[in-house]
């Protein structure tokens, strides 16, 4: 009867079905295709691919020949264009500072796109969380990052780095070129693990790469990879991928070395192994709110997994690209360590009132970071809709990438972009410019909650590097930048150095 008739007609049933769902999802595609394509249509921009946007115009390893690609496309559609990653994810992506402060003086969020491949590994922290979650932890946070907290720590940044210029000594006898970041990185690992939690890691005496180090520029690479291969939006595939294995045991490694894993087994009272000291407040985490809120032990591990990540990739980025800038520029590092000699005098180590004292050398970092900017860009989602002040217009629930590379780089903004000149940084003339266009550590309520500790850890790291060597540059390593969440180099920094004389 009935049973055998359905048993009979089920695969022409069956095909039915499958006929509408796919029907279905056509439907809905097609009508988001045509949505977000209708939101940027006051945006002209370099024509994408129906289906893959733009991801087939830039390289897969995003290199200096993506970035330039940007600044190019920049220079066609001013202050801002929309860029396609597949066929649905729009970004509108701002390369001006008029554009980028409508955005940066808000507090929207992370977009979720860019930024929630990160979740797995650094938690739902200061970097992706958002509204008042964002809002409670930043203010119970700040006072960690008080100048009152940060002094003690230029003495260990000191210490960090005079044990990296001892390493060097070789390569200055042997006026060999030798890779740089690898060496800096270590450097800044171990100074982040002496000043926020009180531990010594010996991590730049130790033999071998360091595991941490090599597990971060990894799930970095991953992260990166997953953002511009559209497939791998969908969490299940890349579950299932071989670059989704890579990316969880990466993320194994990392958290195997962070402090609160290596202090659990001494310290069983509660809260006490995370507490450690960080960020020299012994108490911070003890904070609350007025609804006597504190961290719970989830949103700590998260903090925590954040600080260790930002709190040595940036800094280990701008320093290494400084120096860089610095052999290649030989007049104004003398400039520089003539400043540095006068300011230090005899002294092998630096003070906190020393860092105010060194304006030229802080110029010098800050131009730098302009044409090397550490985070070379940021994204958000907005929640409402945005208008600029050209009147153009997005809705809610939109992508908008800020550019700080592009901001940087923006020859309507800066003379002669790609020229490296610290004078940009003279009072007078930063008074000429907008306070966007400078933007290495964002701007607004989301900027870096560490660009203080960033800041004193480069100008210490810097000052007592040219008080000990000269930097040269070996033209035949140039630098092959790369986008991996920070900007790295593809094939490293390569300087020699030679020892000056104390006084020159």
């Amino acid at each position: 009867g009935t049973l055998s008739w359905l048993s009979l007609n089920w695969p022409h049933f069956f095909a039915v079905f499958c006929l509408v769902v796919v029907v279905y999802k056509s439907s809905v595609f097609v009508l988001r295709k045509r949505d977000a394509q209708r939101n940027v249509e006051a945006f002209p921009g370099p024509k994408p691919s129906w289906l893959f946007g733009h991801v087939m115009q830039v390289t897969q390893r995003a290199t200096n020949e993506d970035l330039d690609k940007f600044v190019k496309w920049g220079e066609q559609y001013p202050y801002a264009f929309p860029t396609w990653f597949g066929p649905l994810a729009c970004y509108l992506n701002i390369h001006h500072p008029d554009y980028a402060k409508t955005i940066l003086v808000s507090s929207e969020p992370k977009c979720d796109l860019a930024y929630k491949f990160l979740g797995a590994w650094i938690g739902d922290g200061l970097l992706l969380s958002k509204g008042q979650k964002w809002f409670r932890h930043r203010r119970l946070l700040t006072p960690g990052f008080h100048y009152e907290v940060l002094k003690p720590y230029v003495t260990q940044m000191a210490e960090s780095t005079k044990v990296m210029l001892n390493k060097w000594e070789s390569f200055a006898k042997t006026n060999k070129t030798f890779e740089l970041f690898e060496q800096v990185s270590l450097m800044t690992l171990d100074s982040i693990m002496k000043c926020a939690f009180s531990y010594n890691s010996n991590c730049q005496t130790k033999g071998g790469t360091n595991a941490y180090i090599k597990a971060v520029y990894e799930l970095s690479h991953l992260n990166n990879f997953r953002f511009r291969t559209f497939p791998y939006h969908n969490d299940l595939i890349f579950y299932l991928s071989p670059h989704g294995f890579r990316y969880r045991k990466a993320a194994r490694v990392a958290h195997s070395h962070t402090i609160i894993r290596k202090r659990k087994e001494t310290l069983q009272e509660k809260h006490g192994y995370f507490s450690l000291f960080f960020l020299n407040t012994r108490l911070l985490f003890h904070r609350q709110d007025e609804q006597q809120q504190g961290l719970s032990d989830e949103d700590i591990r998260a903090e925590v997994d954040t600080f260790m990540f930002e709190g040595h990739d940036t800094t280990a980025s701008g320093i290494s690209f400084a120096l860089y800038c610095l052999a290649c520029n030989p007049q104004h590092q003398k400039i520089c360590r003539d400043e540095i000699n006068e300011v230090l005098g005899g002294k092998d180590t630096m003070d906190w009132e020393d860092l105010s004292k060194i304006p030229y050398t802080t110029m010098c970092i800050k131009e730098s970071l302009r044409l090397y900017p550490p985070v070379p860009g940021t994204a958000r989602r907005i929640t409402k809709p945005m208008t600029f002040f050209d009147g153009r217009t997005l809705p809610a629930g939109f992508r908008i990438g800020i550019s700080v590379f592009g901001i940087h780089r923006n020859a309507t903004v800066w003379e002669n972009p790609d020229v490296f000149d610290p004078l940009r940084f003279l009072p007078e003339n930063v008074s000429k410019r907008s306070p966007h266009a400078f933007v290495p550590f964002a701007a607004g309520p989301r900027n870096c909650i560490g660009q203080n500790f960033a800041m004193n850890e480069m100008k210490v790291a810097i000052a007592l590097t040219l008080k000990r060597y000269e930097l040269i540059e070996d033209p035949t390593f140039k630098p092959k930048i790369i986008t991996r969440l920070i900007l790295r180099s593809l094939n490293g920094i390569h300087i020699k150095i030679k020892p000056v004389n104390p006084v020159e």
